[in-house]
């Protein structure tokens, strides 16, 4: 396989140490852009030629060009742009409040496309390249309880959607990973953040809250193959504008697209005499 140059964040742990840890052992560079370089020591001391760390926060747009930079001065290049550094809030969309909620749109959506926005230009450029942004199968559905956090991912799925077609005649792909539950740390007590309950959700939110609080360590997907997938792909000739990640992933946004069609078609008659009778359909270039 031809090495390539990545840039991950979040690389400390969860689906950003397990990316880096492949990457790696696929021969490729890795740039782990991380809030902590000290805590992706061991990643580096095992491959310190191959392996660069940057201090870097995702909601800080400002710096966004820093992780690039370091790829082109320390690798002479960029390959793979992996957004992945994440983390949610639980509660009710009444609870959640602005602070939390923009605190997520910051890094799920502005940081993933500050980063994006200082990268293309390289990959532009060279054209070819391969944006992984790390999405969630709640950026496909949702339900009570998690408002904020697919609020976050649906911005960033809708966000690369777009991307993808515009950077596809520059050679550059994009790809939106979905992943179902996975043992890493996105479930952990110190990482996952309950927005205060209030007396009016907290029985009809319980179970939601006790399911989320409950999985760490249970989750069914394996970050360390979910990694080498991802990897494979990014080393292929083709990868899939969405990828669900992960058998539940597979189940529910399939039984999401069915319900959603069925809703379309029964009310497609109603939506239809909404129109200008006898108005031409609607010519678009895409």
């Amino acid at each position: 396989m031809t090495t390539q140059t990545w840039i991950i964040t979040g690389a400390s742990k969860g689906f950003g140490r397990a990316l880096a840890e492949a990457a790696l052992a696929a021969g490729d560079r890795v740039v782990a852009a991380v809030r902590t370089p000290g805590s992706v020591a061991d990643i580096r001391a095992a491959a310190p030629d191959r392996c660069a760390v940057v201090r870097f926060d995702v909601r800080d747009t400002a710096q966004a060009g820093t992780p690039v930079q370091a790829a082109l001065d320390r690798f002479g290049g960029l390959d793979v742009l992996v957004n992945n550094a994440g983390r949610a809030v639980v509660g009710a969309a009444e609870e959640v409040g602005e602070a939390q909620l923009r605190d997520l749109m910051d890094l799920h959506l502005f940081g993933p496309a500050a980063l994006v926005r200082a990268a293309l230009p390289v990959m532009r450029a060279q054209r070819s390249g391969t944006i992984v942004q790390m999405s969630s199968q709640g950026g496909r559905l949702s339900f009570p309880g998690v408002s904020a956090y697919s609020a976050s991912k649906f911005a960033l799925e809708g966000w690369s959607e777009s991307l993808a077609g515009e950077v596809a005649p520059f050679g550059v792909r994009v790809m939106i990973v979905e992943p179902s539950r996975f043992r890493t740390a996105f479930n952990a007590a110190d990482v996952l953040e309950f927005a205060e309950p209030s007396g009016a959700y907290r029985e009809a939110l319980a179970s939601v809250r006790a399911d989320l609080a409950g999985a760490d360590g249970l989750q069914e997907g394996d970050p360390v193959k979910a990694a080498q997938v991802i990897v494979s792909l990014a080393h292929s000739d083709e990868v899939p504008l969405r990828l669900p990640l992960g058998r539940e992933a597979v189940d529910r946004i399939s039984a999401a697209y069915r319900r959603g069609l069925d809703e379309v078609t029964r009310w497609a008659d109603v939506a239809r005499g909404a129109d200008f009778a006898g108005a031409a359909a609607s010519a678009r270039p895409i």
